[in-house]
């Protein structure tokens, strides 16, 4: 498995991650009647709930991109020693923004962010040259 797969794989598993924790964290928030019903009315979950909700759904934007990079890159045998440390930037930025997001650290959350998709651009640049 090539190394951008590997970070690919492994930030699934982080989106895996943040979907338990949030799910745990809202079940805290909101009592069961709540938690299992069919919501029709949207739930408003505020604190580390919240942060975490938002905090994954960013992540599900980001992995998007970041997925679309590692399988171009590796279908058209385009990887290289910087796509390699782009994912592995990428990978880490995102695994730091979780708490960032969690504890709202600004403006660090930001440029955790903005680290994960100049890394993912840059992967997307490569693969077109």
């Amino acid at each position: 498995m090539t190394p951008e797969l590997t970070a690919l794989t492994l930030a699934a598993l982080l989106q895996v991650a943040q979907m338990i924790l949030y799910s745990i964290l809202g079940n805290l928030q909101v009592d069961t009647r709540t938690a299992l019903g069919p919501r029709d009315e949207p739930i408003r979950l505020t604190g580390y709930t919240g942060r975490a909700h938002r905090a994954m759904n960013n992540h599900f934007e980001g992995l998007l991109l970041f997925a679309i990079a590692c399988l171009v890159l590796t279908f058209a045998d385009k990887a290289t020693e910087i796509t390699s440390l782009c994912a592995t930037a990428y990978l880490v930025a995102r695994v730091l923004y979780v708490p960032a997001y969690l504890f709202g650290l600004s403006p660090w959350r930001s440029v955790i962010w903005l680290v994960g998709f100049l890394a993912t651009a840059t992967m997307l640049i490569v693969a077109l040259l």
